[in-house]
C-alpha cells in the first residue's frame, strides 16, 4: 500500500463562534484533498477550535491559511501544535505571500468592476488589509507588496492599500470617486463582511467589494501544489 501523507491547512478562526469558520476550513481542506488525488489525508483546522487543531498535530506538512507571516504563523500556531502533540512537521509559507496570488487578486478585481459598470482603466482599487495596531509589520508589508504586483499589470488607474488597524485607515480614504475594493483576507470573517463594507461606508467611497482573495475558485489548487511541493 502506498504510504498516506497527512496534511493540515490551519486558519485564525472566530474565537467566539468556532463552528462557522471551522466548517468552511473542513470543507476547503476537503475540496484540497479532491485536488491532491489519493495518497493524502488533508485536515482543517483553526487556532479557536482546539479540537481540529489535535487532528491537525498529526500532519507532517502545514499549510497556514493567513496572509502575512507574524505572531499567529510563528509562535502561537506552533505553541498550539507543539501543546497537541505535533513533532517534525514542515510549516510552508503562509497563502498571502503565494507568488500566484496577485494574479488571482486582479481577476478578482476585474470582475467586480465589470459586474459593477466600471472600466478598470480608469477606476481606482482599493487592497484592504489587515495591518497591526502593534509592532509586527507583517501584515501591511504582504498587503503592499501584492498591491504592488497587481499596480504593475497596469490594469487600474490607480491601486492603493488601506488597512483596519493601521493608518491609512479604511474609513479615513478619499470617496469622492468610485473604487473596487479588494479584501487582501484568508476568510469571509467579521473583518470581511462587517468592517470593510463600514469602513467603505464611512468614506463615502462608492463601488464594489470583490470576495475576499481566499475563498477564490483557484484558491484549492493553489494550496494543494504548495503540498504537494513540499511531500
Amino acid at each position: 500500500m502506498a504510504p498516506v501523507t497527512e496534511a493540515a491547512i490551519i486558519a485564525h478562526g472566530q474565537p467566539g463562534n468556532p463552528a462557522p469558520m471551522q466548517a468552511q476550513i473542513d470543507d476547503l481542506a476537503v475540496r484540497v484533498a479532491g485536488e491532491l488525488g489519493g495518497g493524502w489525508v488533508v485536515h482543517g483546522a483553526t487556532l479557536a477550535c482546539g479540537c481540529s487543531i489535535r487532528r491537525a498535530a498529526r500532519a507532517s506538512v502545514v499549510y497556514p491559511l493567513f496572509m502575512a507571516e507574524g505572531w499567529f504563523t510563528q509562535s502561537e500556531m506552533p505553541k498550539r501544535l507543539q501543546m497537541a502533540g505535533a513533532d517534525g512537521y514542515a510549516m510552508l509559507r503562509p497563502l498571502g505571500l503565494d507568488p500566484a496570488l496577485p494574479a488571482i487578486g486582479l481577476r478578482l478585481a476585474r470582475e467586480a468592476a465589470e459586474g459593477a459598470g466600471l472600466d478598470p482603466a480608469v477606476t481606482r482599487l482599493i487592497v484592504v488589509g489587515h495591518g497591526s495596531a502593534g509592532k509586527s509589520r507583517g501584515s501591511a508589508e504582504a498587503t503592499r507588496a501584492f498591491a504592488d504586483e497587481i499596480a504593475g499589470t497596469g490594469a487600474f488607474a490607480t491601486v492603493e492599500c488601506a488597512f483596519i488597524e493601521e493608518p491609512p485607515f479604511l474609513h479615513d480614504l478619499d470617496g469622492s470617486t468610485p473604487a473596487v475594493c479588494l479584501p487582501f483576507f484568508a476568510t469571509p470573517a467579521e473583518h470581511t463582511t462587517e468592517d470593510i463594507p463600514e469602513g467603505l461606508a464611512a468614506a463615502g467611497a462608492p463601488g464594489p467589494i470583490a470576495p475576499p482573495v481566499g475563498v477564490a475558485a483557484e484558491i484549492p489548487a493553489l494550496i494543494a501544489a504548495a503540498l504537494r511541493a513540499a511531500r
